[in-house]
């Protein structure tokens, strides 16, 4: 038998213990001064949300080729929403899928990216561009180009896009014949 006094202690140290935790607010920090963060120009403004993993692994279904992919991937790439986020909350890093996926297709994708080489939109062109980079360097295109491929001079930044379309212009302009 538990005596009197000894039963409530349970419910005792249970209020003291909440009490601690609503207790005094904390006090106020002084606000620190902060360094401004550096920004990497190929990280959108916004903030880095990726698309769906849903979204991310669909493709439409009955894809009779590489360019009906291809097709389906150049529809998306002025789309911002349509990226992967990887590397966690301290370091970031955008997974661009069309423009990826683009370069991963290839040669079949080249002349439909090519298309899009006037486009007003500096975001979009930028994919544009860095999909050009990574599909010219298809195995198979390097062989027949003796591996002259779109070297950009500075990737997935909008900053650079005039530099970068000259110099995916100058590549086209030595093998373009070949989608003609």
């Amino acid at each position: 038998m538990i005596p009197n006094d000894l039963r409530f202690v349970p419910i005792l140290f249970a209020l003291v213990l909440a009490s601690g935790c609503a207790g005094r607010p904390a006090p106020e920090a002084e606000p620190a001064i902060a360094e401004p963060e550096q920004v990497s120009p190929t990280e959108p403004a916004a903030p880095l949300v990726g698309t769906t993993q849903h979204d991310r692994f669909w493709v439409p279904p009955l894809f009779a080729s590489e360019e009906d992919e291809a097709h389906y991937y150049i529809s998306r790439l002025a789309d911002r929403r349509f990226i992967d986020v990887y590397g966690g909350g301290e370091h970031p890093r955008v997974w661009y899928i069309s423009a990826e996926r683009l370069g991963q297709i290839g040669e079949p994708a080249i002349p439909l990216l090519y298309a899009l080489i006037d486009t007003r939109d500096e975001y979009e062109l930028m994919l544009v561009l860095y999909a050009l980079q990574l599909a010219t360097q298809d195995p198979q295109l390097m062989a027949q180009t003796g591996s002259d491929y779109v070297r950009l001079t500075e990737t997935l930044n909008e900053g650079a896009n005039a530099e970068n379309r000259a110099i995916a212009v100058e590549w086209w302009e030595r093998h373009g014949w070949r989608w003609q």
